[in-house]
């Protein structure tokens, strides 16, 4: 199936690139998310007239997680979590868990936007982990996970 992408897709293409991609992408994901649209003549005009707009809209979302990135790499994180004596914590840290924290902290984040690619942490320390805020934007921020008195 063939689509226009009305958004950057990461490992796809770019706002207006005519792509073709497997059926069930496209009718499950890209088009009920407004990501793309089915490339027929019609919708293919509907697009060019509408460009400028969806790339300002784009442009803005870009500058938004730009921004994010910049008080987020300020940010230090700390949290308190029930351990063992040896540091190995009484369950773990997710995604849910460091969402929280930084939503806490006062920014706003998703917790599919936090990246833990070695698994979850379940000792107590430092930690650095990524935040993919745009497809074209990540930030780092540090955490802390100590131990709850």
């Amino acid at each position: 199936m063939e689509v226009i992408l009305l958004e950057k897709i990461a490992n796809l293409g770019d706002l207006g690139d005519k792509v073709s991609i497997k059926n069930g992408y496209a009718r499950n994901y890209l088009i009920p998310q407004n990501k793309a649209v089915a490339a027929t003549a019609k919708k293919i005009a509907e697009f060019e007239v509408r460009r400028a707009e969806l790339e300002l809209a784009a442009k803005e979302k870009f500058l938004a997680a730009q921004s994010r990135a910049d008080a987020l790499s300020k940010l230090q994180i700390i949290i308190p979590h029930k351990a063992g004596d040896e540091g190995r914590l009484f369950g773990s840290i997710g995604t849910h868990a460091i969402a929280d924290a930084i939503l806490k902290a006062g920014i706003t984040i998703e917790k599919h936007e936090v990246r833990l690619p070695h698994g979850t942490i379940r000792h107590l320390g430092d930690f650095e982990v990524d935040l993919h805020l745009h497809s074209d934007v990540n930030a780092k921020i540090a955490i802390k996970i100590t131990a709850e008195a």
